[in-house]
Formats: C-alpha cells, sequence, structure tokens
C-alpha cells in the first residue's frame, strides 16, 4: 500500500479542485513526486466528496482504486444499516473499502472485515487505524475460506456480493453475484443467528424473496430519492412472502421518509379512485421500488387516479405525504398547441407515469425545453384516457 509523506499529502489537498488530467499533463512540473498516485488520490477522493465525505475530507485517509470506490456504500446508507442492528460480532464477509464495517463498529463489540483482494484489505486496515475503530479485526480471504475456518457463532452476518462480471458489466441476478449468497445460505446459518443481505437495486424484490426463502424483513433504501440498496434480513424461521415487513425509506438532508408495510396490507387495502382534484402527489422512489401502491393511498387518505400510475390527488394539503407535492393548475389533452398555451417560455419539467410515450418523446413533439417552475405529469386517467396534468410544487 502507497503510504504518502506530509509532501504529497499537502499536494493532494492543495489541488483537490484541479481537473485530475490536466495534473497528469503537468507531471514534468513535480519531477520529485508520484503524480500518477497522486492524482488516482484527487479523483477517488472527488468521487467520494458528496458520498463519504468524512472520509473525503480526512487527509490521511488512503483510498484504493476507483471501482472500489464506486461500488462502496456511502455513510448515509451504512450509517442507516447500522442503526437497525447490535450485538456483540459482526461479520461483514465482503468488506471492500470497509465503509459497512466501520458503522457497523459502532454498534457491535466486534466486527471482523473480511476482503479478499490483499490491496483492498490492506488499506481498509489501515483506514480502520486512522478512524479509531479499534474494535474491527479485518482478514484477508475470501468469503468461503473464512467460513471453513471460522469455528464462532455470529451475531450477524453481512454480506454485499460484487456485482460486476468479468468484463465490468453490471449484474443484479444473486445467482450472477460472487459470492452466490444462495450456495452458502446452509453453511451461514450454521455460523450466524441471522444474515443480513445487500442485493442490487434492479433485482425484483418479489424473486429474491421467492429465491432466498427465508426473509424476514427487507428494507428499500433512497438517499435524495435515488433508490441505493435493497436489503434483506434472512433469518432460519420463514416468514410467509405475505407477512414480510417491507419498510420503504428515503434518507433526506432534512431527515427521512418512511413508510412500512406487508404484502398483506398492500394486497388488501381498499383504495378509491377519482379524477384530479386541488393536489397531485408522486410517492418517493422507495415506496415505488417496495410496492407501497395501494397501502401508500390508504395511509394517507388519498385517491388514486388510475391502479397503474401510482400519482394522488386530494382536496386538501397533506404535507407528511413521503414525496413530492403539487398544486394541479390546469389539465390538458395530449395536444401541442393546448399545453404550450399553459407554457409562456416553452419550458416545464416532465414526469411520465403510466403513458405510452417517453419524456424525450414528447419533448420532440412538443418542443418543450427542460427546466422553470411548471411541473407536466403526462399519466392516464381512471377512465383509461390519456391526461397532462399542469402543476406547481406545493
Amino acid at each position: 500500500m502507497r503510504r504518502f509523506t506530509e509532501e504529497e499529502k499537502a499536494f493532494i489537498q492543495e489541488h483537490m479542485h484541479d481537473e485530475p488530467s490536466q495534473l497528469m499533463l503537468q507531471a514534468s512540473r513535480y519531477p520529485t513526486l508520484p503524480i500518477l498516485e497522486m492524482v488516482q488520490q484527487i479523483q477517488a477522493r472527488q468521487k467520494a466528496a458528496a458520498k463519504l465525505p468524512s472520509w473525503a475530507t480526512n487527509p490521511d485517509i488512503v483510498f484504493p482504486v476507483m471501482v472500489s470506490v464506486e461500488q462502496s456504500s456511502s455513510e448515509a446508507t451504512a450509517s442507516y444499516k447500522a442503526s437497525l442492528f447490535s450485538g456483540k460480532l459482526l461479520v461483514d464477509l465482503t468488506g471492500g473499502f470497509g465503509v459497512d464495517s466501520y458503522f457497523f463498529s459502532r454498534s457491535f463489540d466486534q466486527v471482523i472485515h473480511v476482503e479478499q483482494n490483499a490491496a483492498l484489505q490492506e488499506i481498509a486496515q489501515y483506514n480502520f487505524i486512522l478512524l479509531g475503530a479499534s474494535n474491527i479485526e479485518s482478514i484477508n480471504s475470501t468469503a468461503e475460506t473464512f467460513l471453513q475456518s471460522f469455528a464462532g457463532k455470529a451475531d450477524l452476518m453481512f454480506l454485499d456480493p460484487a456485482r460486476r462480471g468479468t468484463s465490468n458489466e453490471k449484474l443484479h441476478l444473486l445467482e450472477d453475484c460472487e459470492p452466490d449468497i444462495l450456495n452458502l445460505l446452509p453453511v451461514l446459518f450454521s455460523k450466524s443467528a441471522a444474515i443480513l443481505l445487500k442485493a442490487s437495486p434492479m433485482l425484483d424484490i418479489d424473486l429474491a424473496i421467492s429465491q432466498l426463502g427465508c426473509v424476514a424483513k427487507l428494507w428499500v433504501v433512497a438517499v435524495q430519492n435515488e433508490v441505493k440498496e435493497v436489503v434483506y434480513l434472512l433469518q432460519p424461521e420463514p416468514v410467509p412472502a405475505t407477512h414480510i415487513e417491507r419498510t420503504a425509506i428515503n434518507l433526506q438532508q432534512n431527515g427521512q421518509q418512511l413508510v412500512c408495510f406487508t404484502k398483506a396490507e398492500e394486497d388488501t387495502a381498499i383504495v378509491s379512485f377519482s379524477d384530479p382534484k386541488i393536489f397531485l402527489y408522486e410517492p418517493n422512489a422507495a415506496i415505488l421500488k417496495a410496492g407501497a401502491y395501494r397501502v401508500l393511498a390508504k395511509q394517507y387518505s388519498l385517491h388514486k387516479l388510475h391502479p397503474n400510475s401510482h400519482l394522488y390527488t386530494s382536496d386538501s394539503l397533506v404535507p407528511e405525504f413521503p414525496g413530492r407535492k403539487f398544486r394541479i393548475t390546469g389539465l390538458s389533452r395530449y395536444s401541442k398547441k393546448e399545453i404550450l398555451k399553459y407554457l409562456p417560455a416553452k419550458k416545464a419539467n416532465i414526469t411520465v407515469r403510466n403513458f405510452p410515450e417517453t419524456v424525450a418523446d414528447i419533448r420532440k413533439k412538443t418542443g418543450i425545453k427542460e427546466g422553470g417552475e411548471i411541473y407536466l405529469f403526462f399519466t392516464t386517467d381512471m377512465h383509461q384516457k390519456p391526461l397532462i396534468l399542469i402543476c406547481e410544487k406545493a
């Protein structure tokens, strides 16, 4: 592992906001400095600035290659996961850069960080010491090899299987990821009371529940309305699929939006449908991924516009609704001339929900530019007719 001198650290901090490619072109100006290694650190810190601010702003932290930074959890999601559990021993079988291990070390007496890439494991171990996480033991091993020799019993084992193929393509099916959680389940349960699995946000939740067969709870975690993780708690005692608690959480700078429900509650929720009223609601991304469509209308006493549109309406504003809220200022048919009457600047923010055309198609046909204070929702109403709602933020 490359350990940087004080002079090299100072260079990295001084050029934190510079363009890396320009620094490489100027390498000859610094003949005594390892410019390539320092530029790689600068690139990683720039990438981590929003995702891992505590790491990015610490001049002593060493960063690995870019792909390891990209694949790591963010501080926000790692902190949230760690807040859900506590105990004596957690084993992170796919430790990587160590972000999850570090946050779990705050809620467990001991954490074992297992990473098969020797260089990455060394970097993580070095950073744990810098961060004062003295209760983390870091081991260079594959998950399978570690499990063969591990004689203890963990309170929780955490896995975030690698989701990159041999050609660096993104994978999301459980059987395609490494390690193969489906084959490891028997040995995992023999050495841990429970398993926490972080899976691809692209993986179908019902498929994952069916394949795993031992899901007790799950969390869909979004940050600033972008789904980042779907996390499954696995336990030996089976829970009926319809009774698994699903939590959709959207972590925001000013707090969090949270909805909990089961598939049974979703399937049996009685929902009313309506033409657009005064206010329009769009659920956050975590809710849409978790599948809380009908139960959301019930919990917040709202009407749906259509069974498949997942847009909601009411006469009175519901300020606590977990998503975006709008006041409807007009309704339009899908007619360029009619829509443009509402857009003097010929620009608007466009959202498509249960509509046969894409945003790109609509912009091409209408000439509407992006931006402004007006929001257009292209959807289908309860009468199966296309409808455009002209809105402003509530």
